[in-house]
């Protein structure tokens, strides 16, 4: 067998990250810089930053093999059957060629009910792809839904970066939906999936259950380069009942008003929450119900003047974008509901789209953002 050469894992070999934390076991991609995880007031945005989605490794080779060495961390939940490991995609020029999974990594036990969580260690493992021969452009996107330290990458030929050339870079703000739910792997998210039918770069900071207006979320927007910005805005404020509306309006234009001061002619796009039945005229909290051994959400609060559901923050939405877009022709709106609308397959746990739902979801956010007349079009 042909000797490995170790590369060193460095910021021009890896996509889509804000920023790369050197730990003990390895370096540790982020979708939110040291300052924004500084001022983070609960773990769940901590762990959802810290889960990959979106980032990737990408370099030029003529390798035959590559292995990536990785500690996961990978959550599982009391009383709910395990998930499956996650998933490494292959991208070779472009198309999908492989997955695997590496076993083993630490697990993160949550206990829904109390909200508390205890971390079991374990031990880093590997990831091997047989790629083909002569000289490609490789990409391995990252366990979307596990936090992922990257230890050691190996080829039998040497890797170069690959330049970004002339390819602009979006860059997508969401909640639990853009950061991949229950999408099949990481590669098809509907974001991925509408970047690839897009031809951009992809940044992506969907924060499952932490798309809350953060003002230092809106900082890290600013501050990162980007041609073409979307924030899909709304949904986890309904769920986690934050917010009432006399809160929300200031909120969303404090959070437009600081992109926009980097950003001031970026094509920047709001997006309305995507159909959810169980939200559409319920306010929250949302609640966690298992159902014959199935994991389902529930809306638990009761209507009043004021109060957020899907329905108020979809008009509510559209106001603001209205109102700011006489001044700024390069802000547009589109309602969630052309993305995923009450017709389309229901959510199998009533929140999250499944695989399928992804790629419709990302067929038609490509369609209507970066096709003929969109506001990304090129």
């Amino acid at each position: 067998m042909t000797d490995l050469i170790t590369t060193p894992i460095t910021a021009d070999l890896v996509r889509g990250a804000l920023e790369l934390e050197p730990t003990e076991q390895g370096l540790q991609p982020h979708r939110l810089p040291a300052r924004a995880r500084a001022q983070m007031p609960d773990q769940q945005l901590a762990m959802a930053e810290a889960q990959p989605s979106g980032v990737r490794l990408v370099f030029r080779t003529e390798a035959t093999v590559v292995e990536l060495d990785t500690l996961a961390t990978k959550n599982s939940y009391v009383n709910v059957p395990p998930r499956p490991d996650g998933l490494y995609d292959l991208i070779v020029d472009g198309q999908l060629t492989a997955q695997s999974s590496v076993p083993g990594g630490s697990i993160l036990l949550i206990d829904m009910a109390t909200g508390t969580a205890e971390l079991k260690p374990g031990p880093a493992g590997t990831v091997r792809f047989t790629l083909p021969a002569g000289a490609k452009d490789v990409a391995i996107w990252l366990p979307h839904n596990e936090i992922t330290k990257l230890v050691a990458l190996r080829t039998d030929s040497p890797v170069a970066p690959v330049p970004l050339g002339d390819r602009r870079v979006w860059l997508h703000h969401g909640s639990s939906i853009s950061h991949g739910s229950i999408a099949a792997s990481p590669s098809t998210t509907w974001p991925a999936l509408a970047a690839s039918a897009g031809d951009v770069e992809l940044v992506n900071l969907g924060f499952s259950g932490s798309a809350l207006l953060d003002p230092f979320t809106a900082r890290a927007i600013r501050d990162t380069p980007a041609d073409f910005i979307s924030l899909k805005l709304g949904i986890n404020l309904t769920n986690a009942d934050l917010m009432r509306l006399r809160a929300f309006g200031p909120a969303v234009h404090g959070f437009l008003d600081t992109i926009r001061e980097c950003h001031p002619t970026t094509p920047l796009l709001v997006v309305s929450p995507l159909y959810c039945p169980i939200q559409e005229n319920t306010p929250g909290p949302v609640a966690p119900v298992m159902t014959d051994g199935v994991l389902r959400f529930r809306a638990t609060g009761e209507p009043a003047p004021g109060k957020l559901t899907l329905t108020v923050i979809r008009d509510e939405l559209a106001r603001i974008v209205k109102l700011r877009s006489a001044d700024d022709p390069n802000l547009h709106y589109l309602d969630g509901l052309d993305l995923h609308a009450d017709s389309d397959p229901a959510l199998p746990d009533d929140l999250h789209p499944d695989a399928a739902t992804h790629r419709l979801i990302g067929a038609r956010f490509a369609a209507r953002v970066f096709g003929v007349g969109g506001p990304f079009a090129v």
